[in-house]
């Protein structure tokens, strides 16, 4: 493969992709999950929002897939290799109604946009990775939106 990035720096950016790729499968695990359990006056209300962040979650999952496959690596697929590489917790929730599942979720949100934004540089600047620093970038901008529905949901700034 010879598409200007050492074999070295693509294995390196695929790691790092893979890490990427186990936190939104577990933020969208758990976002099904809120799906599936909401409770409460606002359930018709919050059913949709999970479901739409859910679907959301699953188009990212797909792309970072892919972008792993375009760099010439193999995508991890198992729940073994996701658990391992997380940086989220993989938790139940203690309580079903929709405050206390959007609290979670922000938080998730907000770790991702963190590691995000520390990626952005990395890929640029150590890996030479020009391409999957915009990617990731347009991920941040991503996450950043839905926690801003979720941070909306529970009224803060």
């Amino acid at each position: 493969m010879n598409i200007g990035l050492s074999e070295i720096n693509r294995r390196a950016v695929v790691k790092e992709l893979a890490s990427i790729l186990a936190d939104e499968f577990v933020l969208y695990t758990k976002t099904r999950s809120a799906h599936w359990n909401v409770i409460g006056n606002d359930f018709a209300e919050k059913h949709k929002l999970f479901e739409s962040q859910y679907e959301q979650l699953d188009n990212i999952i797909d792309n970072v897939a892919e972008r792993i496959r375009a760099l010439g690596h193999f995508v991890p697929g198992t729940l073994s290799e996701t658990l391992a590489s997380t940086n989220l917790k993989d938790e139940k929730f203690s309580s079903y109604n929709s405050s206390s599942i959007i609290a979670i979720l922000l938080a998730d949100h907000e770790t991702i946009i963190r590691n995000l934004r520390n990626q952005i540089s990395f890929f640029a600047n150590e890996q030479e990775d020009l391409g999957t620093s915009d990617f990731v970038t347009g991920l941040m901008q991503d996450h950043e939106k839905a926690a801003w529905f979720l941070r909306a949901h529970l009224d803060k700034s």
